[in-house]
C-alpha cells in the first residue's frame, strides 16, 4: 500500500524575520518589544491549535529566542505530553537580545558564520535547550546546513538524527525576486528527503562511509516546475507560499492549486516504490496581524487552517501518515537504501500548459529532463564529485552554498538563445540533405517504468512518445528512451528510428552535450578544463583557451571533459564503431564546451550513447 508521509513543523520564533519592522510601526528597532513577543507566541498557539484539532502531530522546533521564554517552553512540554509532539531545536530564530549582546552581530543564518562561531553557537543553543528541557533534541534544522556544521553537530550531539537542511532551488531566482536582497543561495540540492554525505550536504551519501549520520529533509515541498522556472517562495505546500504567489481567488478566498500541489506529491509514490513525502515548516512571521503578501490576517489564518484541515482529512481517510521528524528519520532509514534514487515525473498544474519534466536524484547526480524540449537534459549536477564546498565567513563562499551545475537552462540559456553562441543542454540533432532539426524543438510526453536485471539492480526508464520530424522530401518518426541505472552515475539515451517515409534513406544523428560549470548566471573561468576524444592510443586533446577549436576521432571510445574547479569528469561514450566522437571548445562570448557523437542511421536502427559522471582527482 502506498504511504504518504507528512512532517508538520512549527517554530515559536519569538522575533520572526521581517516582523519587527511591521509590529514597530516605524519606531526605532527593538527586538525585545513586548508587542512583538506576545503576538509571535499567540500566532504559534494558533498554528498549534490548527494542527491538533485536525489530529496532526507537530515537531516543535524551539528557537534560541524561545528558550528564554517560559511560556513557550511550558507550551512545548504540554503539547509533547498531550499530543505526542516532538520537541526539537531550530537553528533559525537566533536573533534576540541575548544573542545580539553576546555575538554583536545581526547575522542570523547559521551557515554564514565562521566555523569557529558556528561551533560556539551550536554549543550555546544545544546547552540552553538541555537546560530548559533536561534532554538534547533528536532533530534540528535551518534553511541550509553545510556539511561542516552537520558533521560538528553529529560529533558533539550524536542523538541528532534528522535535520531540515536545504531549500529546494533557493538560489539566484529567489534572490532576484527579493529585490537582490535575500542572500540565501543554495540551488542544486534534492527536493525530497535524503541522507547527506559528510563531504557536501546537497550530495546524497553513496554508502555508510559517506553517511553524515542524519536524515535530511527539505525546507518546504515545492512545485517542481513552477519553482524551477520562477521564484520558489511562491510555489510550495506551505499555504502562505501560495498566497505570496497570488494563486487564489480574491473573491472567494479559495486556492485549489494548494490541494493540487499536495496531491501531486501524493502521486510521487508511483515512482518511488510506494513512498511519497510532504512537509510544511512554519514560523509565526507568516501570520502577522498586520497582514502579509497583500493578504489580510483573516485570509492568512483561513489558508493555514484550510491547509491543516486537508492534511487532517487525508489522515482520517487513511491516505496520510503524520510523523515527527525523529520518527520519520527512523522510517526513512528502514524504507530507503543509499543508492536508491528519488524520482518525480511532474506535470504543470498551475499555468494550464502540457509541460512535463522528470527529476532524478541519487548519490551521483541530480538531473532534470524536459519533455517540452524533446527529452533534453536541462539541469545536471555532478554529485559524483562530492565536492567539498565550505560556506561562511572565512571561506571562499560566504553566501553561495549552491552545488555547481554542468547544465542549467535558466542560468546558461538552454537550447533557446537569442543570438550567437550556445546554451547548456544535452540533446540531439537530426540532419538530412543539409537540413537540421534539434529534438529540443519536438515536444513530447514521457512514461515511467522500471527494469530489474538478474542481480536485482533496478534501472528507471523514461519512454518518450515518438516524434515526427519533417524534412524536405523525408519524414522520420523517432523515439527516445532514457535509462537511469541505479548506482552507476550514468544515463543511457537510445534513439530509435521507427519509420521513414523513404525506407532507403539515411539521416545523421548528432548526440551532443553543451556544458560549462557554475552556480549563478555569471561565467566562470574555463581555462584549466581539458577536452579529450580518445580511441585506444589515438587521442585528440584541447586545453581550454577560448579559441573555438574542435577535434574528432572516428569510433571514439570516449569524449570527455575534466573540470578541475569542480573536481568533475564528464564523458560521453557510444558502442557503435562507425560513430564519430568529437569535442569542441567555446569562445569568450559563448564560454561552453561541447562533447558529442555523430552517426548515420537507417530505418529501424537504434543508436545508444551514455552520459557518465565521476570524480576527477
Amino acid at each position: 500500500m502506498d504511504q504518504f508521509v507528512l512532517n508538520l513543523i512549527h517554530r515559536p520564533e519569538m522575533v520572526p524575520e521581517y516582523a519587527e519592522k511591521v509590529t514597530g510601526h516605524g519606531k526605532t528597532e527593538d527586538i525585545g518589544r513586548k508587542a512583538l513577543l506576545t503576538e509571535s507566541l499567540d500566532i504559534f498557539k494558533t498554528q498549534q491549535e490548527a494542527a491538533h484539532k485536525n489530529g496532526l502531530k507537530v515537531t516543535i522546533q524551539m528557537t534560541y529566542a524561545s528558550l528564554f521564554n517560559d511560556e513557550a517552553v511550558a507550551l512545548a512540554k504540554e503539547h509533547h505530553e498531550k499530543y505526542g509532539d516532538e520537541i526539537a531545536l531550530s537553528l533559525l530564530g537566533l536573533p534576540c537580545k541575548e544573542f545580539r549582546e553576546k555575538y554583536n552581530t545581526k547575522d542570523f543564518c547559521i551557515w554564514m558564520f565562521s566555523m569557529e562561531d558556528k561551533k560556539e553557537i551550536v554549543n550555546d543553543v544545544f546547552e540552553k535547550f538541555h537546560e530548559r528541557f533536561g534532554f538534547y533534541p533528536e532533530s534540528t534544522g535551518s534553511y541550509y546546513m553545510d556539511a561542516e556544521l552537520t558533521n560538528y553537530i553529529k560529533e558533539k550531539y550524536p542523538m541528532v538524527k534528522c535535520a531540515v537542511a536545504t531549500c529546494w532551488e533557493e538560489g539566484p531566482k529567489a534572490y532576484h525576486t527579493c529585490n537582490n536582497s535575500w542572500y540565501t543561495l543554495f540551488d542544486g540540492g534534492p527536493w525530497a528527503p535524503w541522507i547527506p554525505s559528510k563531504q557536501n550536504t546537497h550530495a546524497p551519501a553513496a554508502n555508510e562511509a559517506e553517511d553524515s549520520g542524519i536524515v535530511a529533509i527539505p525546507h518546504l515541498s515545492r512545485d517542481l516546475i513552477a519553482c524551477y522556472d520562477g521564484n520558489g517562495s511562491n510555489f510550495g505546500t506551505h499555504p502562505q507560499n501560495v498566497l505570496r504567489g497570488m494563486i487564489y481567488d480574491s473573491k472567494t478566498w479559495e486556492y485549489p492549486y494548494l490541494y493540487n500541489l499536495i496531491d501531486q506529491y501524493r502521486d510521487l509514490a508511483k515512482y518511488n516504490n510506494g513512498y511519497a513525502y510532504n512537509m510544511m515548516f512554519v514560523g509565526p512571521g507568516w501570520m502577522n496581524k498586520m497582514g502579509r503578501w497583500e493578504a489580510p490576517y483573516e485570509l492568512l489564518l483561513k489558508s493555514y487552517e484550510d491547509g491543516c484541515a486537508y492534511y487532517g482529512k487525508l489522515k482520517k481517510e487513511g491516505k496520510l501518515v503524520d510523523m515527527t521528524m525523529s520518527e520519520f528519520a527512523d522510517y526513512y532509514r528502514e524504507k530507503k537504501h543509499y543508492t536508491e534514487p528519488e524520482c518525480a515525473l511532474w506535470r504543470d498544474i498551475l499555468y494550464g500548459s502540457d509541460k512535463q519534466v522528470f527529476w532524478y536524484c541519487d548519490p551521483y547526480m541530480r538531473a532534470c529532463v524536459n519533455m517540452d524540449q524533446g527529452g533534453a537534459i536541462v539541469d545536471l549536477r555532478p554529485y559524483a564529485a562530492k565536492l567539498k564546498w565550505e560556506v561562511g565567513i572565512g571561506t571562499k563562499h560566504v553566501q553561495d552554498a549552491s552545488y555547481p551545475f554542468l547544465i542549467q537552462e535558466k542560468y546558461r540559456a538552454g537550447y533557446f538563445t537569442h543570438y550567437a553562441g550556445e546554451g547548456t543542454v544535452r540533446s540531439a540533432k537530426v540532419c538530412y540533405n543539409g537540413e537540421e532539426v534539434d529534438l529540443c524543438l519536438c515536444r513530447t510526453k514521457a512514461h515511467f517504468s522500471e527494469e530489474k536485471d538478474a542481480s536485482g539492480k533496478v534501472t528507471r526508464v523514461l519512454t518518450l512518445d515518438p516524434v515526427d520530424i519533417e524534412f524536405d522530401g523525408l519524414t522520420v518518426k523517432l523515439q527516445t528512451k532514457e535509462y537511469f541505472e541505479e548506482g552507476s552515475g550514468n544515463i543511457r539515451i537510445e534513439r530509435e528510428i521507427l519509420e521513414m517515409s523513404d525506407p532507403t534513406a539515411k539521416v545523421e544523428i548528432n548526440e551532443y552535450m553543451v556544458a560549462c560549470y557554475g552556480t549563478t548566471e555569471y561565467p566562470e573561468d574555463m581555462t584549466g578544463i581539458t577536452l579529450k576524444a580518445a580511441k585506444g592510443s589515438e587521442t585528440e586533446t584541447i586545453s581550454y583557451e577560448y579559441k573555438c577549436r574542435e577535434a574528432a576521432v572516428m569510433g571514439a571510445d570516449e569524449v570527455s571533459a575534466v573540470i578541475p574547479a569542480i573536481e568533475t569528469k564528464v564523458s560521453m561514450t557510444a558502442t557503435a564503431a562507425d560513430a564519430e566522437g568529437y569535442i569542441r571548445e567555446g569562445y569568450a562570448f559563448s564560454p561552453m564546451f561541447t562533447l558529442g557523437y555523430k552517426k548515420m542511421m537507417a530505418d529501424k536502427e537504434v543508436f545508444a550513447t551514455w552520459l557518465n559522471l565521476e570524480k576527477a582527482n
